[in-house]
């Protein structure tokens, strides 16, 4: 059978060829990587990847098929994906449908047959930039001017466009136990949790809820007030994609919440428990005055190293972010608990005195290992001190 050409041209006019992989068309988008070994399906429904497209640095992708119960979000977030060689088949006793078959049905556009690795050096040589995966017959010509044409991620706010945009309650259960090949439900009898939707994974909500949380999330836009009224015991921030220095609306919420003024913290306006997690984490370095920063091509995979620096311990650990809080002035107030081993960049602070923290990198995993899930474990022990 022939398979239809597809091209992917970056805005530098860098050229890689291969096939068409799900639906036949084009797409734009910043062409970013991952360097997880597995979980191809959450990585392309989190919602932090929108209108980004994501380079699989694994080779072989989709051995395993895809299900509805690994999804980390109604659909798939990303533009378009490129791999090396998808498989041909699936093979997983969960498996409901094929890789190439998910993505043709969520019209996802992707391009296979490409040398990824040569295409991640040149990211990480050149840095991130958009691209166009086109197997639909457009001339290159075409495809280079819309790669150029394409807005930057600076600036942009996408937080509004995936957030959820009513209030309402997570009914799901917490994670999904394999043994049993069914979710697990919790008795969520620990406290009330007020969760800020920017752009959330499902598996932070799952591991919520495995703590005996009620969840109630909210839309992005949520006034500290309409906040405080559902009488939280505690307060999440989620992930998110774009770049946080747009999203000033949410570090102005988090600033009423955490009671700070122009200047300096003062005593917060609640003592309830605040946990943020990558976007949320960025938000809330922002609204205790820190700056934030485009990284030359990005943390994503599942394999970066984290050194506690309280312990001095490394956990290996899942990350998707495009953007980093900056050191230049950390405010008295700050305490800098995690670093990145990788380029030193902030990874995780706390609030001096207070039940604030957040991390850069994302605990829950789904993909990835499971050396931060403690850091829920602290969450809890915060909001059960504090009810």
């Amino acid at each position: 059978m022939k398979q239809t050409e597809a091209m992917l041209i970056l805005a530098d006019g860098t050229v890689f060829h291969g096939h068409a992989l799900g639906a036949v068309g084009h797409v734009v988008g910043e062409v970013c990587f991952n360097t997880s070994m597995t979980g191809y399906q959450e990585i392309l429904s989190d919602p932090s990847y929108t209108d980004q497209i994501m380079t699989f640095t694994q080779p072989h992708i989709g051995n395993v098929g895809t299900n509805d119960d690994d999804m980390e979000s109604s659909g798939i977030a990303v533009r378009g994906c490129v791999v090396r060689a998808p498989a041909r088949i699936a093979s997983n006793y969960r498996a409901s449908e094929d890789f190439n078959a998910w993505l043709k049905r969520q019209q996802v556009v992707g391009i296979a047959g490409v040398d990824t690795r040569a295409l991640v050096i040149h990211l990480r040589t050149h840095g991130a930039q958009h691209g166009v995966i086109a197997s639909d017959g457009m001339s290159q010509a075409d495809a280079l001017t819309m790669a150029r044409d394409c807005p930057s991620l600076e600036g942009r706010d996408l937080v509004a466009q995936v957030s959820c945009s009513k209030v309402h309650t997570w009914d799901h259960g917490g994670s999904f136990d394999l043994d049993a090949a069914q979710w697990r439900v919790p008795a969520c009898d620990q406290g009330h949790i007020v969760a800020f939707d920017f752009g959330c994974k499902n598996n932070i909500f799952r591991a919520l809820a495995d703590r005996g949380f009620r969840l109630s999330i909210v839309p992005a836009n949520t006034s500290a007030a309409d906040v405080l009224a559902m009488k939280p015991d505690g307060i999440f921030l989620s992930n998110g994609p774009g770049d946080p220095s747009a999203v000033d609306y949410a570090v102005d919420t988090i600033k009423t919440l955490i009671g700070i003024n122009s200047t300096t913290l003062k005593k917060p306006t609640t003592k309830v428990p605040i946990f943020g997690i990558c976007m949320g984490h960025q938000l809330l370095s922002q609204a205790l005055g820190l700056t934030t920063f485009k990284l030359k091509f990005g943390h994503r995979g599942g394999n970066h190293p984290v050194r506690n620096e309280h312990d001095k311990r490394v956990e290996i650990t899942s990350q998707n972010h495009g953007f980093a809080v900056s050191d230049a002035i950390i405010p008295e107030t700050i305490e800098i608990t995690h670093r990145s081993l990788f380029d030193g960049t902030i990874e995780g602070l706390k609030v001096k005195g207070q039940a604030i923290f957040s991390v850069q990198y994302h605990p829950e995993a789904s993909p990835g290992p499971h050396d931060s899930d403690y850091l829920f474990d602290r969450f809890a022990g915060l909001v059960k001190k504090n009810t």
